[in-house]
């Protein structure tokens, strides 16, 4: 009997801690899911009538920059919660610091990528000029850069990305840095193979108009339905399929794509 009693007293011990450790989970998961909505919240009041279409211009970098950061929170944190959560499952901390540094270096890689983007932009600009507007070359390109995207979901470094981030735990075990620098460097290397498996669907945004708050929802949706649906190779062909239309109709009629702001048009609603 007194040793059934130590075995409860012991048994009730330890579950005090497991369950401060549950709630520290739920509520990172929580705090996250807070950040994407204000950031969702301040996306809408930063880009309103900023759309024009594809190949929107960006402003200078530290504007765009900005935007970019609250676009990838709003879009990506909901999508990225679960690796977080099992990150901090497993540094077995009841302060979520690590975690958080883990969920920054995700963004920092983020942020790199929109960096790129930005110069990527800017030099096309220079070096092509009147020639990528919309009635000379840039409906074409803007409908070629939905095909590639296309085409890249189906290819097998897409396959490789995406299974990274279907399957966190193989890459935290892969992965694994302790301390706190160790959080950001794991956080920044999930970032990269997310940013290997999102690159081309984030392209498709600026082929649509970048600062389009509708399509920017759409593209978020496509990402976190890939990431986390079971059925994912139905998906991801699926997700091709609809890119492939999208940019047919992009060249053909692009009057006919919701929500979409053709240059010197209109935005159908």
């Amino acid at each position: 009997m007194i040793g059934s009693a130590q075995n409860r007293s012991a048994a009730a011990g330890g579950l005090g801690p497991a369950l401060g450790a549950v709630r520290v989970r739920l509520g990172l998961v929580a705090l996250l899911f807070v950040v994407a909505t204000m950031a969702w919240w301040s996306a809408v009041d930063r880009m309103r009538g900023m759309d024009e279409g594809p190949f929107t211009h960006l402003g200078t970098l530290g504007w765009f920059l900005g935007v970019w950061v609250v676009m990838m929170a709003a879009m990506m944190l909901p999508s990225v919660a679960p690796t977080v959560a099992l990150y901090s499952r497993m540094t077995r901390t009841r302060w979520p610091l690590a975690p958080l540094l883990f969920t920054s270096g995700y963004l920092i890689t983020w942020a790199g990528a929109g960096v790129l983007a930005f110069a990527g932009s800017g030099i096309a600009t220079r070096l092509f000029g009147e020639q990528l507007a919309w009635n000379r070359t840039g409906r074409w390109l803007a409908g070629g850069i939905l095909f590639a995207a296309a085409f890249y979901e189906l290819t097998p470094l897409k396959n490789v990305c995406l299974r990274k981030c279907r399957t966190p735990l193989g890459f935290l075990l892969g992965s694994w840095r302790g301390g706190l620098s160790g959080a950001l460097r794991m956080g920044t290397k999930h970032g990269a193979w997310c940013v290997g498996c999102c690159w081309a669907l984030m392209g498709s945004l600026f082929a649509l108009g970048v600062m389009n708050i509708a399509w920017m929802a759409a593209v978020a949706a496509l990402i976190t339905a890939e990431k986390m649906l079971p059925w994912r190779r139905a998906v991801t062909y699926g997700i091709a399929a609809l890119l492939l239309l999208l940019g047919v109709a992009l060249v053909a009629a692009p009057h006919l794509i919701p929500g979409l702001s053709v240059p010197g048009g209109s935005s159908m609603s």
